[in-house]
């Protein structure tokens, strides 16, 4: 038993407290399959006290604010730790976007009921503290051991929507299957999952792209018409062949490089999934032309519905712009230069990865080496240090300012103009094509001869 347990189950009268939540299910799941539990969840419930004696007692172990008078849950505060503690409670989701319940708890609500309001069988379970049983009435240890997804209603999906998003983030998560039962509660519930707010969905396909197969839970929402009312874009792709150069069609394609993408980023994780999005709609005969383009576009839209952070909304859209680039070896140093500035160094090595899941997803063997002999190339003009961005010149608006002033080509109070800018990106292009002009005392000569042409 932690130490937390102990302190909490201290200040309470005997078998009063238990531990809930995916904290259980997890020490079950570290006992059976092995896998590490979390230790940052921890949330507890305490039966048959009413809710200001309860106050009293935590309050001789740290702070404890009630931040749900109707919900009767209580954050505590011991020795730096916050935690949730709650009495039972019995809840009905009412309301626009399911954020609104009707709840009725205290000591007249048992453990049992509070634990059947719960997603899915495997989270329906507690654990005694300090005693350490499991209360387990609805049989989730069973469904762990098995390693399945199940309901205990049809109306799970009814009572929240949000929960066929759960699903099928712990189906890709925990590698579990879904029941058949759960399979067709899900898929007569699924118009309902409009109901649910932009952020909620967000927080949970964040989850779903930080599973190490995230394909199995997209293919559940897929499979249940989830999917088609959150992400209809992406069903365009189904059934679309494309060259010899893919095994799979347009969606099985986007599900491959998913899971060959990295786990622990979601900028490279949605770029993988989307990266071909435009494809359907781009489609003249067996081309996609400029598919990039639209599929840029597509991507800022879809992010955008649910409410995912402009950084990686950008990002995002600028990677499924550039991942058609080219790896010519005839491409000279200038043309690695400028396809960096277009990328942007920052974003090099997330491109790459994306090629190289793009190519995994394809479901043929890789053709050969020239993309690493690209990445080879690039990654050595970076090790150079050229500049790749006017900012990095060694003068600045001032000195064109200063160049315009001292030729009698702007008045003395002269602020700038669009002449400015014009000097620097064409200044630019010259420390592109030959570097080592990124000089000062150079690059100021090289200044005055393009304001002497300009005149």
């Amino acid at each position: 038993m932690h130490p937390l347990d102990a302190r909490i189950a201290s200040a309470l009268p005997g078998g009063s407290l238990f531990a809930v939540g995916g904290r259980v299910r997890d020490e079950i799941r570290a006992q059976i399959e092995g896998v590490e539990a979390p230790t940052a969840d921890w949330d507890y419930v305490v039966v048959g006290l009413p809710v200001p004696e309860l106050v009293e007692r935590l309050r001789a172990l740290g702070r404890v604010d009630l931040v749900g008078a109707s919900f009767s849950v209580l954050k505590v505060t011991v020795d730096g730790q916050t935690v949730d503690v709650a009495t039972p409670r019995r809840e009905r989701s009412v309301g626009v976007g399911h954020r609104e319940f009707e709840v009725e708890s205290g000591p007249g609500v048992t453990l049992e009921e509070d634990l059947s309001r719960r997603d899915f069988r495997m989270n329906m379970l507690a654990r005694a503290l300090p005693a350490g049983t499991i209360v387990d009435p609805y049989g989730g240890a069973a469904d762990i051991r098995a390693r399945r997804i199940d309901i205990l209603t049809p109306r799970a999906f009814q009572e929240d929507p949000l929960r066929m998003l759960r699903a099928a983030q712990f189906a890709a998560r925990f590698d579990y299957a879904v029941t058949p039962a759960l399979r067709a509660a899900m898929s007569e519930a699924a118009p309902l999952v409009g109901s649910v707010s932009a952020e909620r969905v967000h927080d949970e396909l964040v989850k779903l792209f930080a599973a190490k197969r995230p394909s199995t839970g997209f293919e559940l929402l897929e499979e249940t018409g989830v999917l088609a009312r959150l992400w209809p874009e992406l069903l365009e792709g189904v059934g679309v062949e494309q060259n010899e150069w893919h095994a799979y069609d347009v969606w099985r394609h986007s599900l491959a490089t998913l899971d060959a993408s990295a786990p622990n980023d979601l900028t490279l994780r949605l770029a993988a999934f989307l990266h071909d999005v435009g494809k359907p709609r781009a489609k003249d005969g067996p081309h996609f032309y400029r598919h990039e383009i639209m599929g840029a576009e597509m991507t800022r839209a879809m992010l955008e519905r649910f409410r995912f952070p402009n950084e990686v909304i950008q990002t995002t859209e600028h990677l499924v712009k550039q991942h058609m680039y080219s790896v010519d070896p005839e491409l000279s140093d200038a043309g690695v230069r400028r396809f960096i500035r277009r990328v942007g160094p920052e974003n090099i090595e997330r491109l790459f990865a994306l090629r190289q899941a793009d190519i995994a997803g394809s479901g043929l063997p890789k053709r050969d080496g020239s993309n690493e002999a690209f990445e080879t190339r690039v990654r050595a003009e970076l090790e150079r240090k050229p500049a790749f961005s006017v900012r990095e010149l060694t003068v600045d608006g001032d000195d064109v300012i200063a160049a315009l002033i001292r030729r009698g080509d702007a008045p003395p109070d002269f602020a700038g103009d669009e002449r400015v800018g014009a000097a620097l990106r064409w200044l630019f292009e010259q420390v592109t094509d030959e570097p080592e002009r990124n000089e000062r005392t150079l690059l100021l000569r090289i200044l005055e001869q393009y304001l002497a042409g300009a005149a």
